[in-house]
C-alpha cells in the first residue's frame, strides 16, 4: 500500500532514487492531526503527548497543527478541545454524533475517514492504545495509505517527509520508515513514548464543526453496558516518578523479592525485563520494553538487566538511569546515567538498608532538627 523502507545510512540518496512524483490527488494534502482518544469524557494522556510531538513536526513544515476530537454532543467535546490548545493544537475538528458515545470500530472509522477525506491533512498520528490500534490500522487500510506503528521517534526529513522510527527484528534493530506516495502519513506512538508537552493555560484555537451522517440503525455492534478495566491501576509503571526493575542476573525468580523491597522502600513501582516474565517469575503487566511498558520516570534502578535494544527504547527517555551489572560492557552502560559494576543479588539488600535508614520518618526528622 505504501513505499516504506527501512532507512540506511546515507538514506536521503536512497529514498530520492526510490521516491517518485507525489500523485496529483495528494499534493493539496496539508497540516499535522492528532486524533484525541477521549472515553467517557477523560482524555488519554497519550494525545497530548503527541500534540507535544505534533507541534514540533508541524513547525518545521510550516503548517498547522489540528486536533479531531469526536463523541456525544456535550460539554466533553468543548473540554477536549480546549486541553488540546493548552498542549499546542492551532484548531480542532469536532464530529458531535450519539452513535459515537462509546468507542466502536465502524462507526469511529468512518467519522474519522470522512473528516480525513474532507480535509485532508499530510500527516496523521494516534496513540497505540487498545484503542488507537484499532482504529489506525481500520482507517489507514480504507485510505489506502502507510500506518507505522508503535513509533519511538517521530521527525521530519529535509524533503518534508514523515520520519518514523520503531524497533523491528524482535527489538533487536531500530528502523525509519517513510510513507513516500502517499497521504496521509500515519503513525502510532506509545504512551510514554513522547515526552508531556508544557501545558499552556488559556491558549486558544478554532474549532471546526464536522457532520457526519451516522445512525444507531445502520451500525452492527452495540454497547450493551460499560465495565470498566478492573486491572487499569493494578499497575502505574507507565506514569510513575521512580521505578525498579531486575532482569536475568538476579539469577533466580526467588531474588526478585530484592526489587520488590527497593520499591518499597523508594515509594516506587517495580517491573522487570522480557525474560523474566517468559519464564513465569514476574506477572506480563510488570514488563518493561517494546513489548511492555514504555516509563518515563525521574529516577530509574535496572538490577541484573543486560540493556538489550528492546528494553532500551522502553526505558530512555528516563531522567536518570541507574544500572547495576556485573558485566562491565552490558549494553545497559551505553545509555545508563550512572553505572555500578557488582553483583545485583549482594548489591540490593545493601542499598535498601541505606534507603530505609535514610528515607525513615525517625531520620527525616532528625534530619530536620
Amino acid at each position: 500500500m505504501s513505499d516504506a523502507k527501512p532507512a540506511a545510512p546515507a538514506a536521503g540518496a536512497g529514498r530520492a532514487s526510490m521516491k517518485k512524483e507525489l500523485p496529483e490527488r495528494f499534493r493539496n494534502h496539508k497540516h499535522v492531526w492528532v486524533f484525541i482518544e477521549m472515553e467517557r469524557g477523560v482524555v488519554h494522556p497519550v494525545s497530548f503527548e503527541l500534540l507535544g510531538q505534533g507541534r514540533k513536526l508541524a513547525d518545521k513544515l510550516g503548517v498547522e497543527l489540528a486536533g479531531v476530537v469526536m463523541g456525544a454532543p456535550g460539554p466533553d467535546i468543548l473540554h477536549a478541545c480546549q486541553e488540546s490548545f493548552a498542549y499546542g493544537a492551532d484548531l480542532c475538528y469536532t464530529i458531535e454524533n450519539p452513535v459515537l458515545a462509546d468507542y466502536r470500530n465502524e462507526p469511529y472509522s468512518k467519522a474519522l475517514t470522512a473528516v480525513v477525506e474532507a480535509h485532508k491533512p499530510e500527516i496523521l498520528l494516534l496513540g497505540a492504545t487498545t484503542l488507537g490500534r484499532d482504529l489506525a490500522g481500520s482507517v489507514a487500510t480504507t485510505l489506502l495509505t502507510g500506518l507505522t506503528a508503535d513509533c519511538t521517534e517521530l521527525n521530519v526529513d529535509d524533503d518534508k517527509s514523515l520520519a518514523a522510527t520503531r524497533p523491528t527484528f524482535g527489538g533487536s534493530l531500530l528502523c525509519t520508515i517513510y510513507t513516500l506516495n502517499f497521504r496521509p502519513q500515519m503513525a502510532t506512538a506509545r504512551p510514554r513514548a513522547m515526552p508531556m508537552p508544557e501545558r499552556k493555560e488559556g491558549r486558544e484555537g478554532r474549532i471546526v464543526p464536522f457532520a457526519v451522517d451516522l445512525h444507531e440503525q445502520d451500525i452492527i455492534t452495540k454497547i450493551l453496558s460499560f465495565i470498566p478495566d478492573r486491572d487499569s491501576n493494578k499497575t502505574n509503571l507507565a506514569f510513575a516518578d521512580v521505578v525498579v526493575a531486575g532482569g536475568m542476573g538476579l539469577q533466580g525468580p526467588e531474588n526478585f523479592q530484592l526489587v520488590k523491597n527497593l520499591a518499597a522502600v523508594l515509594g516506587a513501582e517495580y517491573g522487570c525485563s522480557r525474560p523474566l516474565v517468559q519464564k513465569g517469575w514476574v506477572p506480563s503487566d510488570r514488563q518493561i520494553g517494546q513489548t511492555g511498558k514504555t516509563i518515563r520516570p525521574k529516577l530509574y534502578i535496572a538490577a541484573g538487566i543486560s540493556g538489550a535494544i528492546q528494553h532500551r527504547v522502553g526505558v530512555e527517555g528516563a531522567d536518570l538511569i541507574v544500572a547495576i551489572n556485573t558485566d562491565k560492557n552490558a549494553p545497559i552502560y551505553d545509555f545508563a546515567h550512572l553505572g555500578i559494576v557488582t553483583d545485583a543479588v549482594r548489591f540490593l539488600p545493601a542499598l535498601t538498608e541505606a534507603f530505609r535508614k535514610r528515607l525513615s520518618p525517625h531520620t527525616r526528622d532528625r534530619m530536620a532538627g
